[in-house]
């Protein structure tokens, strides 16, 4: 196939495309936002799973690269309550059914497994354009255009290409997670380490908690979740970092002090990350020349699949594409018909799991599944 495949994103399902379309040696160009691979961090861990994310990655021939970069012992999970005490808690059993690594990692092998030149840096698109035929223009903000035959987005929540396909825009959730991390923990935060443990600490009550994640080199990153109206948080100055610390943490008072360190003592200013979704049904028409993969596609509410998805997004498109070539528009319909399905289906059981650990019978639905138990969480 000599029709090369522009992908505007380079996150982990667009360089898996990238990756799956270079072993079927179909040209492919990546053009992403940020400055450099380097230029920020890429969040924290990720447990990728033997039926999507690391399905992908074998897929992409990266699996001995994958199993590299494993964090051991961070698939151990707790639950805790208000006061920090243990409701109940599962080892890390060693299999490597769903593995804990950092994004940041997992995106690096993606990067390293590509031709040099693949990703064009510094390009954050600002407009698509249909030229007919298949073909659209698209307009960086550094004033660079580029004409493409085969186009991709996959370049998230707030995707520029989807534009081209579907009128919706992502609504927000009704909640959001504030950033914070701890560094040097053993020896710094000690307290703190002994609470959140050696893997993933979950401290819930209805609409609000922690979820905590002890990571490679003695790192706690936490996301505070609350359920909040937008305009809420917009009442805060996250650029000074010492009241919202104050502002965030009196939403917790009465908790553990080793709970609320989590974000009174970070080290780091801590940082808003609104959720935001669009419809579970989301879809569009065949539109010729372009489609969507991961959260450009589908994002939805936090449940512990979204890379994974989109991981396979990616190599189940980078398949399809090399097994029709010069048939790109059977490749997307193809595509397409899973994708649909699957996204739909994965976002009905995110709002679950949501429900599961932040609704009405917070934290005793997590503490059940946990347990192996079948009370009603309520």
């Amino acid at each position: 196939m000599t029709t090369p495949v522009t992908i505007v994103g380079a996150g982990l399902g667009g360089l898996t495309l990238a990756r799956v379309l270079h072993l079927h040696d179909v040209p492919v160009t990546v053009y992403d936002a940020e400055d450099s691979a380097q230029a920020r961090t890429q969040g924290g861990q990720l447990d990728l799973h033997e039926h999507n994310g690391q399905r992908a990655l074998a897929i992409a021939g990266l699996t001995q690269e994958y199993r590299a970069i494993i964090h051991p012992g961070g698939g151990a999970q707790r639950v805790l309550d208000q006061q920090g005490t243990v409701l109940a808690e599962i080892p890390d059993d060693g299999s490597l059914a769903r593995p804990e690594a950092l994004r940041g990692d997992i995106r690096r092998i993606l990067l390293e497994s590509l031709p040099a030149g693949t990703v064009q840096w510094g390009k954050k698109l600002v407009e698509a354009t249909p030229l007919g035929g298949g073909r659209h223009e698209l307009t960086f903000a550094d004033g660079s255009t580029v004409t493409t035959e085969i186009l991709v987005g996959a370049e998230g929540t707030w995707s520029r290409v989807r534009a081209l396909l579907s009128d919706e825009k992502p609504t927000y959730a009704g909640m959001s997670y504030i950033d914070t991390y701890l560094h040097d923990v053993d020896n710094r935060h000690p307290d703190a380490a002994k609470a959140v443990g050696d893997g993933a600490m979950y401290a819930l009550i209805p609409g609000k908690g922690f979820l905590a994640h002890r990571e490679t080199n003695n790192i706690i990153h936490t996301y505070v979740v609350l359920n909040r109206p937008i305009e809420w948080f917009a009442d805060i100055d996250f650029a000074d970092a010492d009241a919202t610390k104050t502002r965030i943490a009196a939403e917790f008072e009465g908790w553990a002090p080793e709970l609320t360190a989590l974000i009174t003592d970070a080290d780091t200013t801590p940082i808003l990350r609104s959720i935001h979704q669009l419809p579970d049904h989301h879809r569009w028409p065949r539109t010729p020349g372009v489609t969507l993969l991961g959260d450009a596609a589908h994002v939805t509410v936090p449940g512990g699949e979204g890379a994974n998805i989109a991981m396979l997004d990616g190599a189940e498109l980078g398949e399809a594409i090399a097994a029709h070539p010069g048939d790109v528009e059977t490749a997307f319909a193809v595509y397409e018909e899973v994708m649909f399905a699957r996204s739909e289906a994965e976002a009905v059981a995110a709002h679950e799991t949501i429900d599961l650990i932040l609704g009405d019978g917070a934290p005793n639905g997590l503490v059940n599944l946990f347990n192996g138990t079948d009370q009603d969480a309520n």
